[in-house]
C-alpha cells in the first residue's frame, strides 16, 4: 500500500486528490499548520475526513518538514500548500513568497537529505506565464509573472527543476491553469459569482460587484486536474506539464452562464467596482495541454460552461 503525503490537504485540490488516492488504495496523510484545530471541512464534504491521517507541519520550518517526512515515510509527496490567492498576494507578498518558494525548497532539501526514493509533485501555476493573450502557453513558453503569487510560483518551479537536474530527484511541476469546483472558497471570483447568482435567484436583490469583466481565463474542472497530478508521479521519468482545457473565456461569459443557469439576466444584477481591479491584471490566460495528452493520456473532459453548471 503506497503512502502519500499531501501538503495543503484542506484546500480544494488537496481534498479531491485525497479522494482520488484513497480510491486507488493509498494511505493518505495530510498536513496543516495546526492539524489539531483545523476543521478539514472540504474533506468532510467529500465524506473522507475519517479516512485521512493528519499531522501538523510548518512548511517554512525545515526542521518541522524533516520531522514529518521522517515520521510518515511517504512514497509520494504532493505539495499543494501555500498562499493560493493572486489577489491576496498583493496585500501579503512576503507571506506568499515564503509559503510557496521557501516551503517548496524545504521539501526538496528534506527529500535530498533523506536520500529516499520519494516522488515529488509541485503545484505550479499558469499565472507564471503572465499575459498569454490568445496564444496558448506550453512547457517551453517563457515566464513573465505579474503578481507576487506568480513570482513565488515561478521561483518554486525553478527550484524543482534545479533539484531534479542537480540531484536526480523525481520531482516535477504541474503548471495548472484555473480550475474550479464547489469546494472553492468565496474569496475566489468564480465562487463569488456562483454564490451571488444563487443568492439573487433566491430573492436577495443586493447586486454583485465585480472588477474587470474583459479578462479571459482557461477554466477547468478541479477533480479532473488532480488526476493529472497523480499521473505525473506514475511516469518512468519526472517531467513538467501544462494542465489546462486549451480554451479561454471572458469573465463576462462566466458571469452570463452562471446567472443564466438560475434563470436571470446578469446585466440586471452586476455592478462594476473599480476598486476590485488588480494593479497588474492579466488580460488573457490560455494553456496548451498537448504534452499532457500525448505523454500522460490526460485531457480535460469539461469546459467552462460545464464547470459553471456543476458549480451552480
Amino acid at each position: 500500500m503506497k503512502q502519500a503525503l499531501i501538503c495543503g490537504v484542506s484546500g480544494q485540490d488537496g481534498a479531491y486528490l485525497a479522494q482520488l488516492l484513497l480510491a486507488k488504495g493509498y494511505k493518505v496523510c495530510g498536513t496543516s499548520r495546526d492539524a489539531q484545530i483545523s476543521s478539514f471541512h472540504n474533506l468532510a464534504r467529500l465524506g473522507i475526513r475519517d479516512r485521512v491521517q493528519f499531522t501538523s507541519m510548518s512548511l517554512t520550518d525545515f526542521r518541522s518538514v524533516l520531522q514529518v517526512l521522517t515520521k510518515v515515510k511517504p512514497d509520494e509527496i504532493y505539495n499543494l500548500a501555500g498562499q493560493s490567492s493572486v489577489a491576496l498576494s498583493f496585500d501579503q507578498p512576503v507571506e506568499t513568497l515564503e509559503s510557496i518558494a521557501t516551503g517548496t525548497l524545504n521539501l526538496l532539501e528534506a527529500i535530498r537529505f533523506m536520500s529516499s526514493p520519494i516522488k515529488f509533485y509541485n503545484a505550479s501555476s499558469g499565472e507564471c506565464f503572465g499575459d498569454t493573450g490568445d496564444t496558448p502557453a506550453d512547457e517551453t513558453s517563457p515566464f513573465r509573472p505579474r503578481s507576487p503569487y506568480a513570482v513565488a510560483k515561478a521561483a518554486a518551479f525553478w527550484e524543482v527543476a534545479n533539484y531534479r537536474e542537480a540531484y536526480g530527484l523525481f520531482a516535477c511541476s504541474g503548471i495548472l491553469f484555473n480550475h474550479e469546483s464547489p469546494l472553492r472558497p468565496t474569496r475566489f471570483v468564480t465562487q463569488k459569482i456562483i454564490a451571488a447568482a444563487r443568492r439573487i435567484a433566491g430573492g436577495d436583490m443586493e447586486p454583485l460587484k465585480l472588477g474587470n469583466l474583459a479578462v479571459k481565463r482557461d477554466w477547468g474542472w478541479a477533480p479532473e486536474y488532480v488526476e493529472a497530478m497523480y499521473l505525473m508521479l506514475q511516469q518512468d521519468q519526472p517531467d513538467d506539464f501544462v494542465i489546462s482545457t486549451g480554451q479561454s473565456h471572458t469573465l463576462e461569459d462566466f458571469v452570463a452562464k452562471a446567472f443564466a443557469a438560475v434563470g436571470l439576466d446578469w446585466r440586471s444584477h452586476v455592478e462594476i467596482d473599480r476598486t476590485l481591479f488588480r494593479p497588474t491584471d492579466l488580460a488573457g490566460g490560455l494553456g496548451d495541454p498537448s504534452k499532457a495528452k500525448n505523454k500522460l493520456g490526460w485531457q480535460a473532459r469539461h469546459q467552462m460552461p460545464d464547470v459553471v453548471k456543476m458549480m451552480v
